[in-house]
């Protein structure tokens, strides 16, 4: 869908700052959206499971064993940036750092994947374009009020993005998303 860019560029857009022509242009607006892009697209991405960045894979054991509580432990893949669930419900299992810690042999998980951009839904890209607003307008702009609108606009664009997201799937599925967004 969009690029990097394109989505600061937006988020600037909207906040009236000037475009960038890239994350390392050498301008202020480009300083700030390459120092702070990162981290609201985690943020954004982990705070929902968003369909087009859940991925499913099987895991297999380190060499390494804890020192104590578990006998395995399985190393989460490197763009997880949220574990969702693990293959059966019934598993009792730790997560400690970049680790799953559990007493099965092999393991199969359900996470949220730092996916790039281009595999983004447009909800999701507008989600993250008007996050990245709220969180640059006041470097940019200056304005306490400005930037309190655009958290504001966040809010409610994430709030329709995890409805229209966690209504897209099997009926037994969608009554427990819409039950658990719903507390949100």
């Amino acid at each position: 869908m969009a690029s990097v860019v394109e989505i600061c560029n937006s988020a600037l857009t909207q906040i009236g700052a000037s475009t960038i022509t890239s994350l390392t242009d050498g301008s202020k607006n480009a300083d700030v959206c390459n120092t702070r892009f990162t981290s609201v697209k985690e943020s954004v991405l982990r705070s929902h499971p968003w369909n087009c960045a859940v991925t499913r894979i099987a895991l297999t054991k380190t060499s390494n064993t804890p020192a104590f509580g578990f006998s395995h432990e399985f190393a989460l893949p490197r763009n997880c940036l949220r574990l969702l669930q693990l293959s059966r419900l019934d598993i009792e299992h730790r997560l400690e750092k970049d680790k799953i810690l559990c007493d099965e042999s092999d393991i199969e998980i359900l996470y949220v994947a730092d996916v790039n951009t281009e595999s983004w839904d447009a909800l999701l890209t507008s989600t993250v374009t008007a996050a990245l607003a709220a969180d640059i307008c006041y470097a940019l702009v200056g304005s306490t009020t400005l930037a309190e609108y655009f958290r504001g606009a966040y809010s409610d664009k994430i709030r329709e993005a995890r409805f229209v997201d966690a209504t897209e799937g099997s009926i037994a599925s969608l009554e427990s998303d819409i039950f658990i967004q719903s507390r949100f």
